[in-house]
């Protein structure tokens, strides 16, 4: 008898084991912090499956599968595979919360294809540099000075210069017309937790995103080349005030830490960018994008209520870590969606700025449908426009043909 009990014990214990091993959430390993943390005030929006709009930690483990990293504090997160859009584990990730300069992203996915010439140039005008929050990160824009367009999105990626982005507005067609196409941008890539109210991410009232939202963002922009090569840079020469004849430039670096390191900080390997951001509402936001050994993984993390120094690189590291440990070991709790245009099969092509004349119009018109014609149909216009990079679409899947640059290569290029 005693022999017997033994035996049944021994394959009760064998059995919960195989149990636990593919436990959805692998409970007793979720983020035991969830029970201290703020949690969504409503209901979360469902894009991207069912489990996205729940409140906590969604993650199906299989066997084999790392648990999550532990003491996670950020209120939201998200891992996901950047090419067939997977969401390999989220937190909260439809919660609506204020972006900080992460919100940048769509701006320059928004705004970038239409203002590409590097040779251009422009006078910047006391005007332009009006209404800039207070306390807001700047690059240095002067008045009466003048920058080409490449020197100003040097400042909006590496140093996150609201003054740069309020100038580059400027030209796109005043602020307000940007941040409408910002909004109908945001919309056409189904990312519909996002509310656009300034287009630097300034704390302003109702202006929100989430976590969801903004990795749909870093997804579009970095099938843009220029987007790539900026968002991976590491410093830049930018040009100081005009005196005399010859001008002086000071090196900006990106604020990106993942990509720089700082005190207590490594930068991150296979890290390919792409933006961080902070304000007194936001906390401390950051999406990134990285590749190890052939995979490219998206994270987002906001807000963490650590104390730590440097929390949301940390967290973001650890979740990345996580991610690919993790590829081929969990079962996705959600997706990526693709751009509406993309599921109709209409695709679009960046809409010109908003202040451009007549003849620029039917130049950029001309450009986008010579572009959709070499990429063949069903293809996402904008991609072949910002690179040449194909967008597949095949029995539904949205895979991307991944030609990310090498993050090492990239960040040792100069940059003017």
């Amino acid at each position: 008898m005693p022999a017997l009990k033994k035996t049944v014990l021994t394959v009760l214990s064998a059995a919960l084991l195989s149990v636990s091993v593919v436990s959805p959430a692998g409970a007793a390993d979720k983020d035991k912090t969830d029970d201290k943390q703020p949690k969504p005030t409503g209901p979360m929006s469902t894009v991207g499956g069912k489990r996205l709009g729940q409140e906590g930690t969604q993650v199906e483990l299989g066997p084999g599968a790392p648990v999550l990293p532990k003491d996670l504090s950020a209120r939201s997160w998200i891992v996901a595979d950047a090419e067939n859009g997977q969401v390999l584990a989220a937190h909260n990730a439809h919660w609506r919360l204020p972006p900080a300069s992460t919100l940048k992203m769509l701006f320059a996915d928004t705004v970038l294809p239409a203002l590409q010439p590097k040779s251009l140039t422009h006078m910047v005008t006391e005007d332009e540099l009006a209404g800039i929050g207070e306390g807001s990160s700047l690059v240095g824009v002067k008045e009466d000075n003048t920058y080409t367009v490449h020197d100003l999105w040097l400042g909006v990626f590496l140093r996150s210069g609201n003054d740069a982005v309020h100038v580059l507005s400027e030209m796109y067609g005043g602020v307000p017309a940007t941040v409408a196409a910002m909004q109908r941008h945001a919309e056409e890539l189904q990312a519909l937790d996002t509310r656009v109210v300034s287009p630097d991410g300034y704390d302003a009232p109702n202006q929100v995103s989430s976590a969801y939202d903004l990795t749909l963002f870093a997804r579009s922009g970095m099938q843009k080349a220029d987007f790539r090569e900026y968002a991976a840079t590491a410093t830049a020469k930018f040009p100081g005030a005009k005196k005399g004849k010859k001008r002086e430039t000071f090196e900006i670096q990106n604020t990106n830490r993942l990509i720089t390191g700082d005190i207590g900080v490594d930068p991150y390997k296979g890290i390919a960018g792409v933006k961080n951001g902070y304000t007194t509402h936001a906390g401390n936001t950051f999406t990134g994008i990285a590749e190890r050994d052939g995979k490219v993984l998206l994270v987002t993390v906001m807000n963490p209520s650590s104390e730590e120094s440097h929390a949301v690189y940390k967290e973001a590291a650890g979740l990345l870590d996580w991610g690919f440990a993790a590829s081929g070991k969990v079962t996705p709790v959600g997706e990526l969606v693709p751009p509406k245009s993309a599921v109709t099969g209409t695709a679009k092509g960046s809409e010109p700025a908003a202040g451009a004349d007549k003849a620029d119009r039917k130049k950029q018109a001309a450009t986008t449908t010579h572009a959709a014609a070499a990429g063949g149909g069903g293809i996402w216009t904008a991609l072949s426009v910002a690179g040449g990079v194909l967008l597949l679409l095949a029995a539904g899947a949205f895979l991307v043909n991944r030609r990310w640059p090498l993050p090492d290569l990239v960040r040792r290029l100069p940059r003017r």
